[in-house]
């Protein structure tokens, strides 16, 4: 011990212990040398569907769901035709919307936030992460790589909006947040889903919050509904765009990123396919009708 009462490495360990301590401290100082300065003024805001991830994330989190029977089976089938929707023929209809958030709202009532939470974690790795656009993930990081923040705006559940953020090595998210009382939701929502203008409202509070300068920032979303936010921006960018929003960039001069391949095969093909499985949907329905009489 030393005279001070405190212990004391063995001398042979001292000068070790010194030059470890050494280079770890000149390793930090490479470290932030290396870090891109903070611009704090600019950043960038992505919409998810089908701009950061191909599909619907709220389908997404759906199968899991499902997998973790939290519903029916039948459920699932109303969200798989919304997805093939909304993934092939494009756009967000106002009555998908309305059935996407009641439908939600539904599937998570009686159950605890932080299980959301875990299963949203799980959902991420099993059904997400491989359907993440790589062009729009590199755009992400090329903002973060300029030393400016990214955050994901989003009509998504927040819990899974945060999942998504942390797991790309953003800044954050904004999502529709659904009402809980002591860590159990209720079925109702804080507010409203958080689309159209209810996006752009978001933007215009984050930018007075943090200090943004809008003329400066960046913004990318797939859809028309999503105009109001790209219209608050300096940069606007349309990515894998819907034809509204594809009419409008044209029309703007803004950028456009396209990363979807074969797409006029695909369209041609997924519309056979909704027609099929239309067909086969109402046969099933036919037959268990025609089982549940017979019983």
């Amino acid at each position: 011990m030393s005279p001070g009462g405190q212990r004391r490495l063995p001398r042979n360990l001292q000068s070790r212990s010194f030059l470890a301590g050494q280079a770890a401290a000149a390793s930090a100082e490479v470290e932030r040398a290396l870090e891109p300065a903070a611009d704090r003024s600019a950043a960038a805001f992505f919409d998810v569907d089908n701009t950061i991830m191909q599909g619907a994330s709220i389908f997404h989190l759906a199968r899991g769901l499902h997998r973790r029977e939290f519903f029916s089976g039948g459920d699932l089938w109303g969200l798989l035709w919304k997805q093939l929707y909304f993934q092939y023929l494009g756009g967000e209809r106002p009555d998908h919307i309305a059935d996407a958030r009641s439908s939600a709202l539904a599937f998570v009532r009686g159950h605890r936030v932080d299980e959301l939470r875990e299963i949203g974690e799980e959902v991420f790795d099993e059904y997400m992460a491989h359907r993440i656009w790589p062009g729009t993930r590199a755009l992400a990081q090329w903002h973060l790589d300029r030393g400016q923040r990214v955050w994901l705006i989003t009509a998504a559940p927040i819990e899974i909006a945060e999942v998504i953020a942390r797991r790309l090595g953003l800044t954050g998210a904004l999502g529709t947040v659904a009402e809980s009382v002591d860590g159990v939701y209720t079925g109702r929502l804080v507010g409203e889903l958080l689309h159209g203008e209810g996006k752009a409202v978001a933007v215009l509070d984050l930018a007075e919050r943090e200090g943004l300068d809008l003329s400066r920032c960046y913004a990318y979303s797939d859809s028309g509904n999503d105009l109001p936010m790209l219209s608050l921006v300096g940069h606007p960018c349309a990515v894998n765009p819907d034809a509204k929003l594809r009419a409008q960039a044209k029309a703007e001069g803004w950028l456009i990123r396209d990363y979807r391949t074969g797409r006029r095969l695909t369209i041609a093909a997924s519309r056979v396919a909704l027609a099929g499985i239309a067909v086969w949907g109402a046969g099933a329905l036919a037959r268990r009708a025609l089982r549940a009489r017979s019983l």
